[in-house]
């Protein structure tokens, strides 16, 4: 099975490159699954219904979220009837959508994808991720009731994000890491045969801070005092995430490499989809 997975979308720019693009990559790369983290679509903080659902008609089978899920507050009205939107699994029990679901991928197969956020560093502070997943990975295990696990780890530490991914190696097909906006070179499949890569960077534009326009977070390391507000830099977009191919028997990976498309980034497709 092929599947792509594609970073926070940030803004304007990173979401209309996805939109011009991942229909293409869709069809070009045969692609049987696609992920998208989607918290930040919404000038950097949050998504809409609508953007949701652009995301969706643009090839997207799944859209994830982290810390900035309930930004736009709209979110918590779609979330709950919204199968494809997910909001990380481990908020308080009561909290409105959906953290994992099993979805159909084009060649049939059945595809566990779980959200979870993690604690170190981040806001709000979340129940464990590590008993989150196993209650996850318990509900639905890989080979019998899924033929391939993804979850989206969204988190700071990349300590945080490499512990997770040794807890469920052999047991998820993928960790991937959002949440920094900046794409590592750690890409691996684990000894267990999980794929893994601490960041997938994200869908926008590279010259900035993390998505947003520099001037104002330089601003606030150097002075301390907030000037005005956090804008998306608006300028020509990367897109980046991550391409893995899937075991049809074991659901383990055994192939993955990152996808970066757009300036300012060295431009790659996994060489194995060439």
């Amino acid at each position: 099975m092929r599947l792509l997975f594609l970073g926070d979308m940030v803004g304007r720019a990173g979401r209309t490159a996805v939109y011009e693009q991942l229909p293409g990559l869709r069809s070009d790369l045969n692609l049987d699954f696609v992920i998208v983290n989607g918290e930040n679509a919404a000038g950097g903080f949050g998504i809409t219904e609508e953007m949701f659902r652009a995301t969706l008609d643009a090839g997207a089978d799944v859209v994830t979220t982290g810390n900035h899920v309930w930004n736009q507050r709209e979110a918590l009205e779609f979330a709950p009837r919204e199968e494809r939107f997910l909001r990380p699994v481990n908020f308080p029990k009561g909290t409105p959508g959906r953290g994992s679901g099993v979805y159909m991928a084009k060649n049939g197969a059945r595809v566990m994808v779980s959200n979870i956020m993690g604690r170190l560093f981040m806001q709000p502070d979340l129940d464990d991720p590590f008993q989150a997943a196993e209650t996850e990975l318990e509900a639905c295990p890989l080979g019998v009731q899924a033929d391939a696990v993804v979850i989206d780890f969204h988190a700071e530490a990349t300590s945080e994000k490499l512990c997770f991914a040794h807890f469920v190696d052999g047991r998820a097909s993928l960790v991937v890491g959002t949440h920094t906006h900046q794409p590592t070179a750690d890409h691996q499949i684990l000894t267990g045969g999980t794929g893994f890569m601490s960041d997938s960077g994200m869908c926008g534009d590279y010259d900035s801070s993390i998505g947003m326009v520099w001037d104002e977070p330089l601003n606030r390391f150097l002075s301390k005092v907030p000037k005005g507000r956090f804008e998306a830099a608006a300028g020509p977009a990367t897109i980046c995430g991550l391409g893995i191919e899937i075991s049809d028997r074991t659901g383990l990976a055994e192939k993955i490499a990152p996808l970066r498309l757009g300036p300012r980034l060295e431009e790659t497709v996994p060489a194995f989809w060439k």
